[in-house]
């Protein structure tokens, strides 16, 4: 007889050459993934670690001297969320220039810094600590400190000679800080490739005369974004001139965001405008075919003006034929962006490689506009509209016929004919294929929801077609796009008769809802079936102050049960306006207003949750409630709780119960962030015995 064969050796991945397992490793962007690999075995250990290049320290400030040292091959360091959130790290009372030591130690190939300044001598202590750094981000949100103009900025220039980009989006600084220090360092300012002053809290944006030093003096610049004051009833305001600055100085820009500061707040438009502003900004149709004319490299332009540019269309149609890489657009009160005239594509229907748009404002634009930009932008992936009053969902319903083979991620916001049931009708085309949505939760018209979809389906794209044979064979295929998506408007049955819409594919899914109104009817508008839906926004919108108490107990999260992986959730009641205090007979303080938003939450599993008090503005307060944070403790499978405002220590010791919360922080995240000797909340002593609580439990994984 003869022997029987040896069996082959199995090759498992840990076989391959560690070269390879390096840039496998390399790849994995998920924190707990590269934790879970880095328990296998000592060898993939080693390579986790030195190939991290990422990292954000979130352990108190206390314990710093602490850190580990075995990311040694960490190039971006993150110290802006360390805990206590917003703390300076000169007021410790561990010795600074101790952690100062510590971190260089650990850290000492950063190249990328993120960091919370309170004051210009916390970048005094840091940045020489890593004289290579290449991008720099600062983030603050308490108020500017007592310094000399520009301090901040001149502490960044004098220590970071390589300095190629800096971020100032988070951070709270005056416009006149900044010129001057770009003109100091002429060589530095040069090299600067990307810079970011889009500021969310900025009262008011650059002027057209910094925004003139800005461009001469960072002259190879690749990306620009700028907060502006756009409105000419101000000294100064950013119009042509600015515009033909940044185009003759800065040639080389691939992206351009200009934005007023008042598209950068939270705050929606009336929904009852008809889209055009009180004045018109001051940028001709002459300056935008100029500016478009000289950027010829841009790849993505965002100019949110919130005034009038009237008769945009020509001025888009020398975007589309100078600017060929362009691949994002955002337009903000531009209107005629389209004639829609007959079949003839115009305008922004002929920047035929864009793959996201975003359109809001535009108060001319109709079902017309749409179709021809849907004609004319086949290959979107993202599209967004905000605020165009004309539309309707038969418009956007062929638009997204249109685009079906590649959009996938699709916003409709305060449009007056598309509330939430027209809006989820006009998406059944890529119901299929679409990923993120966002939607407002208007509810009118459900009522006759059906009778408006049944006569809906004799929408005709063939009216807006000529008839020679080229068109017929377009209205041939536009046609059968339309019909294949109506035979699979509906996926399964209930097991009761009653036929569901299913969203297979939707990942990410964002809300607007006004104050007082109620999630529940949510699945009847056509929501119902979402098998993976993963993460959800909640925005809460509207004053509290005269309404009455609501009818029911609860705001409607026990109503997202039923998606099954749902795991992330941020809830934003931040602009949710009420009474901190004593509330007028009758009526609701903030702590009953948590108690009706919250209620039901405990129903869900939840992962990760980010938490966005009411405010009362009167007093500046957001601050968690007692009852608020007694629903909070029921959501018994939390891991990760982000607070955006301040509580009360004794509120937080409820939080323990939760067994496998492993991460809690309050982030006063805001404008203007209370400072701590002026709370009655939170203090940082508070913080480190809260901490500590929660470290010295057992967390079985």
């Amino acid at each position: 007889m003869e022997a029987p064969a040896a069996s082959e050796p199995v090759t498992a991945i840990g076989d391959l050459p560690d070269v390879i397992l390096s840039n496998i490793f390399a790849l994995v962007r998920d924190t707990r993934s590269r934790n879970s690999l880095s328990l296998v075995c000592r060898k993939y250990l080693a390579l986790e670690r030195s190939t991290r290049s990422s990292l954000t320290l979130r352990g108190n400030i206390r314990d710093l001297y602490q850190i580990p040292t075995v990311f040694l091959r960490v190039t971006d360091l993150d110290l802006s969320l360390i805990s206590p959130w917003g703390t300076d790290l000169l007021t410790t009372t561990v010795d600074p220039y101790h952690i100062a030591h510590r971190l260089r130690v650990a850290f000492p190939l950063v190249i990328s810094l993120t960091v919370y300044a309170r004051s210009y001598r916390t970048l005094q202590m840091l940045l020489p600590l890593w004289p290579d750094l290449s991008h720099v981000k600062l983030v603050r949100w308490h108020q500017r400190p007592q310094s000399p103009i520009g301090a901040d900025f001149d502490t960044l220039f004098t220590n970071c000679a390589s300095l190629l980009s800096f971020d100032l989006s988070s951070f709270y600084y005056y416009t006149e800080d900044l010129p001057p220090v770009l003109q100091s360092y002429p060589k530095i300012s040069a090299a600067l490739t990307r810079l970011d002053l889009l500021t969310v809290s900025l009262s008011e944006g650059f002027k057209s005369h910094e925004i003139r030093v800005i461009a001469t003096t960072c002259s190879n610049l690749r990306e620009l974004l700028v907060a502006c004051t756009f409105d000419p009833r101000y000294i100064d305001f950013v119009g042509d001139h600015a515009l033909l600055d940044i185009a003759t100085n800065c040639p080389n820009l691939t992206l351009l965001h200009l934005a007023d500061t008042s598209s950068l707040s939270n705050a929606r438009a009336d929904s009852e405008e008809d889209g055009f502003s009180s004045e018109d900004a001051g940028i001709t149709r002459e300056a935008l075919v100029e500016v478009f004319s000289r950027l010829t490299m841009l790849e993505e332009l965002v100019l949110n003006v919130c005034r009038n540019v009237r008769e945009s269309g020509y001025a888009l149609e020398v975007l589309s034929s100078k600017c060929k890489k362009l691949r994002t657009l955002e337009l903000g009160h531009f209107h005629g962006i389209v004639m829609a005239i007959e079949s003839h594509l115009d305008g922004l229907a002929l920047c035929h490689g864009l793959t996201s748009l975003s359109i809001r404002n535009s108060a001319d634009l109709t079902d017309m506009g749409l179709i021809e930009i849907g004609r004319g932008c086949t290959s979107l992936v993202k599209f967004e509209v905000q605020a165009c009053k004309n539309i309707t969902w038969m418009g956007m319903r062929t638009l997204t016929s249109l685009c079906r083979r590649t959009l996938v991620d699709v916003s409709i916001s305060l449009c007056r004919n598309l509330g939430a049931a027209a809006s989820l009708r006009s998406l059944d085309p890529i119901r299929d294929c679409i990923q993120r949505l966002h939607i407002d939760c208007i509810w009118e018209g459900l009522e006759n929801c059906h009778e408006q979809e049944e006569a809906g389906w004799n929408f005709d794209l063939n009216k807006v077609i000529d008839d020679d044979s080229e068109r017929q064979t377009k209205r041939l295929k536009y046609s059968s796009d339309l019909d294949g998506a109506d035979d699979d408007s509906y996926s399964h049955s209930n097991g009761n008769g009653v036929l569901l819409k299913s969203w297979d594919k939707l990942r990410y899914l964002s809300l607007w809802i006004g104050v007082g109104e109620l999630l529940v009817p949510l699945p009847v508008v056509g929501l119902e079936d979402c098998p993976s839906l993963e993460e959800i926004r909640i925005r809460v919108e509207g004053d509290c102050r005269g309404r009455q108490k609501p009818s029911v107990a609860a705001f409607g999260l026990s109503t997202l049960v039923r998606y099954p992986t749902l795991s992330k959730m941020l809830l934003d009641c931040g602009d949710a306006i009420g009474y901190a205090l004593t509330a007028p007979s009758g009526q609701m303080d903030l702590s009953l207003w948590e108690r009706f938003f919250l209620n039901g939450i405990g129903n869900l599993s939840l992962d990760e949750l980010d938490y966005w008090p009411p405010q009362d503005r009167d007093v500046n307060h957001r601050s968690l409630s007692l009852p608020a944070v007694g629903l909070l403790a029921e959501c018994l499978t939390l891991r990760k709780l982000f607070i955006h405002g301040t509580a009360h220590e004794h509120f937080m010791n409820f939080l323990l119960r939760i067994p496998n919360l492993r991460d809690v922080q309050l982030r006063e995240d805001y404008y203007p962030a209370p400072e701590n000797d002026m709370s009655t909340e939170m203090r940082m002593d508070s913080c480190c015995r809260f901490e500590d609580s929660l470290n010295r439990r057992l967390i079985l994984d």
